[in-house]
């Protein structure tokens, strides 16, 4: 076994989107190529409803396809075919775009007033950008949780692991997606396919991934095997890691656990014409796609 080692941490920007949604964005709308196939990922927590409740109203989609996650709270959702309905906590949509979709997602708090979640954009190949949306719902109840014997739980949300299999299937990337909690204290290793790229997003607790570069910041000095070797010093709340190439992650939990996000996808390696929820492989792609939203061309028929 390869452990990857983690080419760069960095933490979460704060940022206004929709109609005035306050979030934090760990990567979008810089280097595509940085995390192919993976374009964007948001994470959606609040304490106030009066940052968040102005939600995303409508809003065109092509060419990707995304994924909302739901950890407190409910998010509203309707699209241009008629679609509707509700992601609680716990529960998953993925939205293949394809030809083009508009659609809004509007959060309400819970009883607390709170909201937490994620959102995720993920590439289509060029041969399927102009595929028919579609729509996969899952709820939190039908998402497997696995809890090992040490008490690390994974839920698989998408693709397979440990031998359970996530209930969303079909997508162009064949990632995995896995919500990890790794108790105080564990070293704990995790396989990934080694042609896939990779990134951890820790949203709770704090703990050090393997062969990490140490940040703007002191060293610390840990032994592992008999041997001292420089650890980063913890990666906490709202922290995105990437990895370079191998066969497993590791991470060391810290005094309170960790939980992070655990994401994988296969590269797709095309040329990406990017602007703000429309994603084509060329120029011209991309300016055909906003003169049909112009002129009431962008949805397809079936």
């Amino acid at each position: 076994m390869s452990v990857r080692p983690v080419t760069s941490t960095s933490a979460a920007i704060p940022t206004l989107e929709g109609a005035g949604v306050k979030l934090h964005r760990a990567f979008g709308f810089q280097n595509p190529d940085m995390l192919d196939p993976f374009l964007l990922f948001d994470d959606f927590r609040n304490d106030r409803p009066e940052d968040f409740m102005r939600g995303f109203p409508w809003h065109p989609h092509r060419g990707i396809e995304t994924i909302t996650y739901v950890l407190n709270g409910t998010v509203e959702h309707g699209d241009s075919l008629g679609n509707t309905g509700t992601l609680g906590a716990g529960d998953v949509q993925w939205m293949t775009a394809g030809s083009g979709i508009l659609h809004q997602e509007m959060p309400k708090g819970n009883q607390r007033g709170q909201m937490h979640g994620f959102q995720l954009w993920a590439n289509l190949p060029g041969a399927m950008k102009m595929t028919t949306p579609r729509y996969q719902d899952v709820e939190g109840k039908d998402i497997p949780e696995i809890i090992d014997d040490d008490g690390t739980r994974v839920k698989v949300i998408v693709g397979e692991f440990w031998g359970k299999t996530g209930p969303v299937d079909g997508i162009a990337a064949e990632p995995q997606y896995l919500d990890i909690t790794v108790p105080a204290g564990l070293r704990k290793s995790f396989k990934i396919d080694t042609y896939r790229r990779a990134f951890a997003y820790v949203f709770d607790g704090a703990g050090t991934f393997a062969d990490a570069a140490p940040p703007a910041g002191v060293l610390l000095e840990k032994e592992v095997m008999g041997q001292e070797v420089n650890i980063r010093d913890l990666s906490g709340d709202r922290t995105l890691v990437q990895f370079g190439t191998g066969d497993e992650v590791t991470v060391q939990a810290g005094d309170e656990g960790i939980r992070f996000l655990l994401i994988s996808g296969a590269p797709i390696q095309e040329p990406v014409a990017w602007h703000g929820p429309i994603v084509m492989n060329t120029q011209e792609e991309l300016h055909q796609a906003f003169a049909d939203l112009r002129n009431n061309r962008f949805i397809r028929p079936a």
